[in-house]
């Protein structure tokens, strides 16, 4: 008999997603990696953590019954929290800025978002941390209020020991896993579960230009849901053999060869994680086994990326990514502007590396 679904049930619909086998074009024929599709979460990705932290919270009586979630979100972690909110009967209160997609902002208030929509970027860490900043008011004005804080609270990197131990029970040892870098949290909790197995294991950072997160300078990036301009604690240096920038042009050409090929894509992550791993899987040995993290579906991006005219408009459409990204010693040595590699991981927070001066100009906010 059908029985209705209740908000706690909701959280049984977030894990276990499938797996698809990604070959030609992005690789030869008899080559190819493995996707993890977390776009069947019911928001994405960041259902798993969104789910795990509000928990957590309530676990150690952080967070009261009923009481307000705020968050600043560039949409997928808003998605997650919306959920959790639902799963354990909170209210959520959202910041984040005006270039956040329409159907996305249509999307979290029809799910039951209060949005809040910042007007004024910071002049130097751009909206990420006007976000915050507004954030912080809000808590003031609430003391009962919470906030997750996906940068820095580790609730986050642990919610995906379970993504882990489903690739584990699916493909037994992994030996490179490729995942995108934002707050850190899924490509450190996932990376130190898989390694705890296999301790060999080969980790690839995929970055934005314009991200700060490894030691390059802040710029304006387009993409969302990948890259910073704000540093976090969360991100797991020590994890990382090498790092990978990857431009927004070059994220739209792999997003649409995806689709085409495999009828599975997504956002500027899956876009820019997918280009790496197709390379990865022609440069490792044949046996290699890789598995790549696709944190969304395309639905929130059928305006932008998958729509020619906005493409267009802004220089997106083209030839196709090099087949091999450009080398980069370290990352203050050149500016990453389009598909670039590291094989020099720093922290550059505990390393205390500045921002290299490529130009005479201040950093343009993001």
């Amino acid at each position: 008999m059908y029985e209705p679904t209740t908000g706690r049930d909701l959280a049984s619909a977030v894990g276990d997603t499938p797996l698809l086998w990604i070959s030609d074009p992005l690789t030869p024929p008899g080559r190819g990696f493995w996707a993890k599709l977390e776009g069947a979460n019911p928001g994405g990705l960041e259902d798993r953590a969104a789910v795990h932290m509000v928990g957590r919270a309530r676990d150690r009586g952080d967070l009261l019954p009923g009481a307000t979630i705020v968050a600043s979100t560039s949409g997928a972690f808003g998605l997650g929290l919306v959920l959790a909110g639902r799963v354990h009967g909170h209210p959520v209160t959202l910041v984040t800025d005006p270039d956040l997609e329409p159907d996305m902002k249509r999307l979290l208030r029809s799910r039951g978002a209060r949005l809040h929509i910042v007007r004024d970027d910071h002049p130097y860490e751009g909206w990420q941390e006007a976000c915050r900043r507004r954030v912080r008011e809000l808590l003031e004005q609430d003391p009962d209020a919470w906030c997750p804080d996906p940068y820095d609270n580790p609730d986050n990197a642990d919610a995906y020991a379970p993504l882990a131990a489903e690739l584990s029970e699916r493909l037994g040892r992994v030996d490179v896993l490729v995942a995108a870098v934002g707050t850190g949290g899924h490509s450190a909790g996932v990376s130190r579960a898989l390694r705890a197995a296999n301790p060999a294991l080969h980790v690839i950072g995929v970055d934005s230009v314009g991200s700060v997160t490894f030691g390059q300078p802040v710029r304006p990036r387009l993409a969302r849901g990948i890259g910073s301009s704000i540093h976090s604690r969360n991100v797991a240096y020590e994890e990382f053999a090498e790092v990978h920038w990857v431009a927004p042009a070059e994220a739209v050409h792999t997003c649409r060869a995806l689709a085409r090929s495999h009828y599975a894509s997504g956002g500027w992550s899956v876009g820019a994680v997918a280009l790496v791993a197709g390379w990865a899987a022609r440069t490792h040995p044949s046996g290699a086994r890789i598995v790549a993290v696709f944190p969304e579906g395309p639905h929130r991006y059928l305006s932008t990326i998958y729509d020619d005219d906005y493409c267009r408009d802004r220089g997106l459409l083209g030839a196709a990514p090099a087949t091999h990204p450009t080398e980069i010693a370290s990352p203050t040595d050149a500016e990453a502007t389009s598909w670039s590699r590291c094989r020099t991981v720093i922290n550059p927070v505990a390393s205390l590396v500045a921002p290299p001066a490529y130009s005479a100009q201040a950093p343009e906010a993001v």
